[in-house]
């Protein structure tokens, strides 16, 4: 099986800093694209941030020029970097990898149990 386990979440003040990081695990062959997802109370799970194993990214509009993703392949690890924090990026967290297990395997999706981020005012 795959794991991916999150770290990095916590509580931090409006302007500040902190650093995801997601580690995958298990029967992996291959990881194609991974990516962060959020999740705030009361909505629907939305897009981050997304690297292609050759390291083209994608990011939300509302976390441009803020948030930073990064991964190492060697490592099977991918990073988000979160700078100028606000409230409104308050959420649970998700990593997301869509991993190929073997060779006759078909590529899934695989997600994180997910870590809390909170930013005060």
């Amino acid at each position: 099986q795959v794991q991916l386990v999150e770290s990095g979440g916590g509580l931090v003040q409006a302007g500040g800093s902190l650093r995801l990081s997601c580690a995958a695990s298990g029967t992996i062959f291959r990881i194609n694209d991974m990516g962060w997802y959020r999740q705030a109370p009361g909505n629907q799970r939305e897009l981050v941030a997304t690297i292609t194993r050759g390291g083209s990214t994608n990011y939300a509009d509302s976390v441009k020029g803020r948030f930073t993703i990064s991964r190492d392949n060697a490592k099977n690890t991918v990073h988000l970097q979160m700078n100028s924090l606000k409230p409104e990026d308050t959420a649970v967290y998700y990593c997301n990898g869509r991993i190929v297990q073997t060779l006759i395997s078909i590529l899934a999706d695989y997600w994180g149990q997910g870590t809390q981020v909170t930013v005060s005012s």
